[in-house]
């Protein structure tokens, strides 16, 4: 018998192991393929900045120029490896030291990138565009007061924000002109969630342009600012203390023949918000705002003087009015002829004449002032309940409002100084009547 010789048949074992090779690489395809995946990034980081201001163009910094494309990113790889990358694990980087040129404007920075999956090389991934265009401009500093705000959140209930301070309060930033100059403030923001007791907070600083605009990621990377763009925000809050009083004076001497007769304010109570001394100091007062007797003067006046005096600076320290009050107090002081006086007359005793049928007469006021004099009579002795009557005539009225004459009757010795008029609204909704009707 004949031995087989190894070398027997050699094209054919040659084309055996040909088609092996052909069939394994189309299993290890059919099972694990390479393909192309492609990914988008927003954000290029720019390194080695002081490349450029330690160069010849020294005093330069840079800045990626706006509205750039989105950079695109095709990594080819096999299924098994594609299927772990995450965009999160590819990063885009250009090194200003691998600048084309620094002559040219913008200046072309080559992109380099990577992807941290294992099995992705350098040769796998192609990016588009290969240049990242970075702008060169005059370098620049200016400092900037940071600005603290809570947005819409509150403190807790009878609580108000006594005072927001940043710290430090304001901070340095070194960046491209043209981009400082397009700063238009420097805010810091917390949020108050039912706080009651002051507190501290570390805040990341938000730089708003003059379009109201916060800066981009890309804007920010290019800015130097002091303190790693951060502060430190303290929140002072204050209790409220409601029913504080308004007390007001005058000077001078009306003319002759009138007198002084009321001194009310609008409002006639506040309320304030202070710390503990500032509210102890408020209570050593009785609870009261006094505006002073020189801030109205009523010098010769014959008639009624009213004054708008601003209760900011009349508040004692560390105490504030509350966020929904008016910081504004109205003051009038009546001036009256003399032997007469101003009673406050109820509205819903005034008699309703002519009322129209089927609707509602509502007084805009709970009452009205009438001033009265007698030369024979005391006005101790005039009952405001039982001796003055008054009622309105709403003939042909319709709904709406007005402002309609009041007639008023008095005891004989009596007479009134001036005309009254009171506001009435007449409509056709469900709401009480509070007007007094002619039953006759």
């Amino acid at each position: 018998m004949k031995k087989r010789k190894i070398t027997d048949n050699i094209p054919l074992k040659i084309m055996s192991v040909a088609i092996a090779v052909v069939l394994w690489l189309i299993v290890v395809n059919i099972d694990n393929p390479t393909g192309t995946n492609y990914y988008t990034l927003n954000d290029v980081e720019l390194i080695n900045k002081e490349y450029v201001e330690s160069s010849d163009t020294i005093g330069k910094m840079c800045m990626p120029e706006q509205n750039q494309d989105s950079i695109k990113v095709a990594i080819t790889a096999t299924k098994k490896i594609r299927d772990k990358i995450k965009v999160t694990d590819i990063s885009a980087v250009a090194d200003l030291q691998q600048a084309v040129s620094l002559d040219t404007n913008p200046v072309m920075v080559p992109i380099t990138v990577t992807c941290s999956v294992p099995g992705v090389s350098p040769s796998d991934i192609k990016v588009t565009p290969q240049n990242l265009s970075v702008n060169l401009d005059e370098k620049e500093t200016q400092e900037f007061v940071v600005n603290v705000s809570r947005g819409d959140t509150k403190p807790g209930k009878d609580y108000e924000v006594g005072s927001l301070t940043a710290s430090p309060e304001k901070v340095r930033i070194t960046g491209p002109k043209t981009l400082i100059n397009k700063i238009d403030k420097v805010n810091a923001s917390i949020e108050l969630d039912g706080n009651t007791e002051d507190f501290t907070q570390d805040v990341n600083l938000t730089i708003i342009d003059k379009n109201q605009e916060v800066l981009t990621d890309s804007e920010m990377n290019s800015l130097r600012i002091e303190n790693n763009a951060k502060v430190t925000v303290t929140a002072k809050l204050w209790k409220i203390r409601q029913g504080v009083q308004i007390s007001a004076d005058y000077v001078g001497t009306p003319a002759e023949g009138y007198q002084v007769g009321a001194v009310r304010t609008v409002p006639d109570t506040i309320s304030v918000a202070g710390s503990a001394e500032g509210l102890e100091s408020l209570a050593d007062n009785n609870n009261v705002i006094t505006i002073p007797e020189d801030s109205i003067d009523i010098s010769g006046e014959s008639e009624d003087v009213e004054k708008k005096i601003s209760l900011t600076n009349l508040l004692p320290d560390n105490v504030k009015l509350t966020s929904d009050s008016s910081e504004d107090v109205w003051v009038t002081v009546s001036i009256l002829p003399a032997g007469s006086r101003e009673f406050e007359f109820p509205t819903k005793n005034i008699e309703v004449k002519n009322k129209p049928k089927d609707l509602q007469v509502t007084f805009e006021t709970a009452q009205i002032e009438v001033r009265i004099k007698s030369d024979n009579k005391d006005l101790d002795d005039l009952n405001n309940d039982k001796d003055i009557k008054a009622s309105i005539d709403l003939d042909g009225k319709k709904e709406g409002s007005y402002e309609v004459p009041v007639e008023i009757v008095l005891p004989d010795g009596y007479e009134t100084v001036e005309d009254v008029t009171t506001e009435v609204v007449i409509s056709s909704g469900t709401a009480v009547d509070d007007s007094k009707e002619n039953k006759e």
